[in-house]
């Protein structure tokens, strides 16, 4: 694993939501740990390789279809590589084709993240990266 989980961009939140994907001729259905609004970890013990882009679906509860998404491998967990409290997966970041699908992505996680936090929780980890009170002083 990279230090690169340590540089985001981008809050993560915890979810776990379905991912379908396909390599070479192989159909995998796991699940998300977290998603931002810039990538997402995949849940797996047989991650893709860095550097793979590949095309997936991430079942939304409230959404009626899948999204189809683009993602490329940023970093991995190995199985049986993994340090207390983590998984084995893969570090996915989003690579968008237009800004459109950029923006259609970042309101998705946002409603997520409303959803799932409430929006007073939601807007403080949107624009600090922390929860309130979460006893670093600096909310």
């Amino acid at each position: 694993m990279t230090g690169s989980q340590n540089r985001r961009l981008h809050p993560r939140k915890p979810i776990e939501l379905k991912v379908e994907y396909k390599r070479l001729n192989t159909f995998f259905a796991d699940f998300t740990r977290n998603i931002s609004k810039g990538g997402t970890f995949i849940k797996t013990r047989n991650p893709l390789g860095i550097g793979t882009a590949f095309v997936f679906h991430l079942h939304v509860p409230t959404l009626e279809k899948p999204i189809e998404l683009s993602g490329r491998v940023k970093w991995t967990i190995q199985d049986g590589e993994e340090k207390p409290g983590e998984e084995p997966g893969m570090g996915i970041e989003f690579v968008y084709e237009t800004e459109e699908s950029r923006l259609a992505v970042h309101r998705m996680v946002e409603d997520l993240l409303r959803e799932s936090l409430g929006p007073h929780v939601a807007t403080q980890l949107q624009t600090t990266g922390r929860p309130p009170g979460d006893g670093t002083g600096k909310n």
